[in-house]
């Protein structure tokens, strides 16, 4: 009797240690856990592998875009795109060389820059202000069939909160000399922010033919897949060196990118 009155003791005090230390110890993971997603700014828990890839946005982005019927990215055919010179889709281009950037970001899906209000483009009868710039290895939009090694997308918006995002993909090869200042603030930690405020050309990093591109009507290619967004890309690759393709890669997951989108009845147009 003495025995099991010991045991029945024993045991309550190895439950009273238990029921002190988990609440403790939960409760300091799950704030490790909010930190982290505070400091990267994710929303949500998506990600480009596993059971939070692509293919299951869809599902676990609810209230998002990502089932919609007009997706980006696209494969791009260049025969089935349709020639128009209409106003509605020319684009005009108004950066300035004075621009600053604010920072550098890791936010844990890619390496994103952020600038001044000041850069704008006029397209469809209205001006979008650019408002960051991103990266994605290889490329989430081909061409008949081919992926790039390097996507940089420049995301602008208007004054509705509208997107028209420009798409210049990349090819390796020599040395990018204007590409050097934005990789010169790497490598970022996930979630590590750097001040620039420096002024930075865009256009010195835009393809030597900036008129040829091809364009649609698409979406956000990551959470919430946004509809409605104007996608143009342009049609002639940039060239950068292998240590910079990698050297972007090296801070973000790896391939992130979105698998091509079903096009859906959609018109591609070329302005070529």
């Amino acid at each position: 009797m003495k025995k099991s009155y010991l045991i029945a003791i024993g045991s309550l005090m190895m439950l009273g240690l238990v029921s002190c230390e988990d609440p403790g110890s939960a409760s300091k993971q799950n704030n490790e856990k909010a930190s982290v997603h505070e400091k990267t700014g994710q929303l949500s828990h998506w990600s480009y592998e596993g059971e939070t890839s692509p293919e299951h946005w869809a599902e676990i982005e609810k209230n998002s875009d990502c089932g919609g019927k007009y997706q980006s990215p696209i494969n791009i055919v260049d025969v089935k795109a349709c020639f128009t010179t209409a106003d509605s889709t020319r684009l005009k281009v108004d950066y300035f060389p004075e621009t600053q950037i604010f920072d550098v970001h890791n936010n844990g899906h890619s390496i994103q820059f952020d600038f001044e209000q000041k850069d704008s483009i006029f397209y469809k009868g209205g001006v979008y202000h650019l408002k960051q710039v991103h990266f994605h290895e290889p490329s989430e939009h081909t061409i008949n069939g081919m992926r790039f090694p390097i996507e940089i997308h420049l995301v602008h918006t208007n004054a509705k909160n509208q997107y028209t995002v420009i798409g210049i993909l990349g090819i390796e090869g020599n040395d990018n000399d204007q590409f050097r200042f934005l990789d010169k603030f790497l490598p970022l930690k996930e979630g590590e922010t750097k001040d620039i405020n420096k002024a930075f050309d865009l256009k010195s990093i835009f393809p030597k033919n900036a008129i040829d591109y091809y364009s649609y009507t698409g979406s956000l290619t990551t959470p919430p897949c946004t509809e409605n967004v104007n996608w143009i890309i342009y049609k002639q690759p940039i060239v950068l060196s292998l240590d910079q393709v990698l050297k972007v890669r090296g801070n973000m997951p790896v391939n992130n990118y979105r698998n091509e989108q079903a096009l859906n009845n959609r018109v591609i147009c070329k302005n070529f």
